[in-house]
């Protein structure tokens, strides 16, 4: 999808990392939100409280989720999801534009 439509979008940005990882939030007519975004190069941690389903729409990064998986390489087009309750460590790359939906379940 690569258009919401009858949306809210929260004014205010949340800015991470001195301003190296930005979002905004959208709320849906049905309770549920994404949040849309921009991180630059670097590395990161990222703590979630909610099943996330990170979509890369432009960029590349390395993601590590579990330990013992590894990181996994993910390029625009491609998704990853993180569990609820769990940090997750991203090293990117090159500038990345993301759209994260969170899920309940």
């Amino acid at each position: 999808m690569s258009e919401f439509n009858h949306v809210s979008v929260l004014k205010k940005a949340s800015v991470y990392f001195d301003g190296k990882v930005t979002s905004r939030t959208i709320k849906f007519a049905d309770g549920s939100h994404k949040t849309l975004g921009i991180m630059l190069p670097g590395d990161y941690e990222f703590g979630t409280a909610e099943r996330e389903i990170m979509e890369i729409t432009v960029g590349e990064l390395e993601v590590l989720i579990d330990e013992t998986k590894g990181w996994q390489s993910i390029v625009g087009g491609q998704e990853f999801e993180v569990p609820a309750n769990s940090k997750f460590k991203l090293k990117v790359s090159a500038v990345t534009d993301y759209c994260c939906s969170y899920l309940k379940d």
